[in-house]
């Protein structure tokens, strides 16, 4: 077998092992990946932990004995994978995905569970610390009703505690309470309620010398069992106090899976169609590759264990447009390399070469937005900041090591040396390599961009002075996650009628701020409240809205301080990711590199702000996440634009500002075919996941489609003509390229 036929064969046995890999495991992956409260329903809740008694503190020792006592109560619950974890000094989040019962699972874990046994005048004879470990169980009385039979630790304490109600008579009762709340509760104001707060009210006729009792109430068999294990769980060593609260009801779940996952798989065959029909054998090279990257993305996600969210789903569709990018990056350098008539073994290798550190770097600064997102983002947040960040790491493993062997396999075939056609270029478009071209010659060749480009950015700073007058004027369209309150999401079974559904929410004594049709058929709506509800207005709309609706609505709730918290760490969150891009760029380029393309970056996101202002479309934590992905790949645009740049400015004597105004022109003809398909195979997903994707992602897939198109446009016409003005200035100034030429040469990889 000769060398050619046996990096062929190479390349087919590899191309197959991966094919048959992916086959075999694949299904078993994607059913052992946790889906989250999103994606099957369930709830999630943000605790403030407050003392149980006046003089108690919060210690982590407390947040610990917390969180176990909160793990009790969720076996009760009989839920699988809680998610129970300490933040902050004094705060535990709770999420429990496929709970089917919410309203009881909401009530079992913020109740106390502090049993008591009271006189008639509140008096307390005994408590739950009376109570034998697992000493409660199911029990039916002698008239075969439910109860819950109670075994004490001493017989001789119920006994004291019998002889005294006993002498109470004709009050000779023991009152049997949970959560009984001092200075508010009583028994002579619980009597005569249909259904008192406390549990039982027995009547001592006789001392009892024994351990066993039993509290008969209004119980169901399940009711019963259910507070027997709730005692056993033991109580609260604390108060907990709703911050934050969000529940997806089970339809919505299925309903978000299934669109987003098909809005995934409608964008990323585009994907793979553009680069086959684009690219040819490289793209098909790019496809193969792509398949594997989603594959050991989902393979990292059930090793970790992770829970994957709507969020997290639309961050790895949108990862799959990024991690394409470096197959476009050194395939547009390859056929540039192919243009100026280098064979291909040359061109290929000159293009890695060349395109090796513009790839590191605008991986590199999206990677600084995904880390910002996590320090500083919620959980959903988080989710996709995990999912973005696996992605980044996993698209350049695979898509440059992985693009690397299998097409350096058909290259160093050499089958293809005479071929050209099949890397997407045209035997007419090449150049001799007698004739000394440098680059090639593109279709933009005639345009001045440096000329144009100066209408352009009087343009963004007259956009810029209008759009801080329209948000001064019309704010932001804040959604509860900053402005705090409520939402309650309604889906039903035929076009809403929002007269009808704003009485049904008069009759449980809410006001709706706000109502929006939502969904394709209008048969979903958005209910905004400016009130936070409790968990008692949670469960009273869960249950009339579902009964009517034949759904169970989606409720969320936000307090004042998360709303306040949220805000801020949104700001800060964008602050320093920007310094952090600042400080790589000005180490990987220079710092007058690093000014213009974070100014262009922020005038992405203001740009995204004001259109959110002036369309009134709702500002939420996903379009902050939205917001942070385009100022990490705003900057990764700009950099394919700044690397062709620093690559002509160490080439040329720079004397005059025309000399400068060329590389502006050069740079940018040379990368904006590369530019507009980089965005366009991140845009395919986006405008997927707008069109058929959740109504959930819809604002954020708007965001991500705005700041994708004007991130293209300030890289050419912002980022390139800032930069152009600051180095102007170092020219009048003497400095430029003397500085450059002392600075010590660059390593090439």
């Amino acid at each position: 077998m000769t060398k050619r036929s046996s990096r062929i064969v190479a390349f087919f046995l590899i191309v197959l092992m991966v094919g048959a890999l992916i086959g075999a495991t694949a299904k078993n992956i994607t059913q052992n990946i946790n889906l989250g409260l999103d994606l099957r329903g369930g709830f999630e809740v943000l605790y403030k932990v407050k003392p149980a008694k006046e003089g108690d503190k919060i210690t982590r020792d407390v947040l610990v004995s917390t969180v176990h006592a909160l793990e009790n109560r969720v076996n009760v619950l009989g839920v699988s994978e809680p998610n129970i974890q300490i933040e902050g000094t004094d705060r535990i989040r709770v999420q429990l995905a496929g709970v089917k019962d919410q309203n009881k699972a909401r009530e079992v874990l913020s109740t106390q569970a502090k049993l008591t046994f009271r006189d008639v005048n509140d008096n307390l004879l005994m408590d739950g610390s009376d109570l034998k470990e697992n000493g409660a169980k199911q029990t039916f009385d002698q008239q075969n009703r439910p109860s819950v039979g109670l075994t004490l630790k001493s017989a001789e304490k119920f006994r004291s505690v019998t002889e005294k109600v006993l002498a109470m008579k004709p009050d000779n009762l023991m009152v049997i309470w949970l959560d009984f709340e001092e200075g508010k509760d009583s028994y002579k104001a619980e009597i005569g309620k249909p259904k008192p707060k406390y549990l039982s009210a027995a009547s001592v006729d006789q001392v009892f010398n024994q351990t066993e009792v039993s509290i008969v109430g209004n119980f169901t068999p399940e009711e019963a069992k259910d507070l027997a294990k709730l005692l056993n769980a033991g109580a609260l060593p604390v108060e907990l106090e709703e911050m934050y609260s969000t529940s997806v009801g089970a339809k919505f779940g299925e309903t978000a899976l299934q669109k987003t996952i098909l809005a995934g798989i409608i964008g990323i065959a585009l994907i793979f169609l553009f680069m086959i029909v684009y690219y040819r054998l490289p793209g098909i090279v790019a496809v193969i590759n792509l398949l594997m990257y989603i594959y050991v993305t989902l393979l990292i996600f059930d090793w970790m264990n992770a829970v994957l969210t709507l969020p997290g789903i639309a961050a790895l569709v949108l990862g799959v447009g990024i991690a394409v990018d470096a197959n476009i990056i050194t395939d547009e350098r390859f056929k540039d390399e192919l243009k100026i008539g280098k064979s291909v073994m040359a061109a290929y290798r000159a293009g890695n070469r060349h395109s090796f550190l513009t790839v590191l770097d605008a991986h590199i600064t999206t990677m600084l937005a995904a880390i910002v997102l996590f320090i500083f983002g919620t959980s959903a947040v988080k989710g996709f900041a995990t999912s973005l960040m696996v992605s980044l790491i996993v698209g350049f493993i695979t898509n440059v090591g992985g693009t690397r062997l299998l097409l350096g396999l058909l290259v160093n075939s050499r089958y293809f040396d005479k071929k050209i056609g099949y890397f997407g270029v045209k035997t007419k478009d090449i150049i001799p390599i007698s004739k000394g071209v440098e680059h090639a010659p593109t279709k933009f060749d005639k345009v001045d961009f440096v000329k144009v480009g100066k209408s352009f950015l009087t343009f963004s700073i007259i956009f810029t002075v209008i759009g801080i007058i329209v948000l001064s004027i019309f704010k932001l369209n804040l959604g509860i996650d900053f402005s705090s309150g409520s939402r309650i999401d309604v889906k039903g079974n035929a076009v809403m009628n929002v007269s009808e559904l704003k009485a049904d929410l008069k009759a449980l004594d809410i006001v709706a701020q706000d109502i929006v049709l939502t969904g394709t058929n209008n048969d979903s709506a958005a209910v905004r409240l400016k009130d936070v509800l409790t968990k008692d207005e949670i469960a009273r709309v869960k249950s009339e809205l579902g009964t009517k609706y034949g759904n169970e609505p989606s409720v969320s709730t936000v307090s004042p301080t998360i709303g306040k918290e949220i805000a801020r760490n949104a700001l800060i969150a964008v602050l320093i990711a920007s310094v952090g891009i600042v400080l790589y760029v000005s180490l990987r380029f220079r710092f007058t590199y690093a000014v213009a393309a974070v100014i262009a970056l922020l005038h992405d996101a203001f740009f995204i702000i004001t259109a959110f202002s002036v369309l009134r479309l709702e500002v939420d934590l996903p379009f902050i996440a939205a917001v942070l992905t385009i100022v990490g790949y705003s900057i990764n645009d700009s950099i394919v634009t700044f690397d062709r740049n620093r690559e002509l400015y160490k080439k040329r004597k720079i004397r005059t500002a025309q000399d400068l105004e060329d590389i502006v022109n050069l740079s940018v003809r040379q990368t904006l075919a590369r530019s507009v398909n980089t965005v366009l195979t991140v845009l395919l997903p986006v405008i997927a996941l707008l069109i058929f994707g959740s109504d959930s992602l819809r604002g954020f897939s708007i965001a991500l489609f705005i700041g994708l198109i004007v991130g293209t446009y300030s890289s050419v016409f912002v980022a390139s003509q800032i930069w152009l003005l600051l180095e102007k200035s170092r020219l009048k100034k003497g400095k430029g390229k003397k500085e450059e030429e002392e600075t010590k040469p660059e390593l090439q990889v």
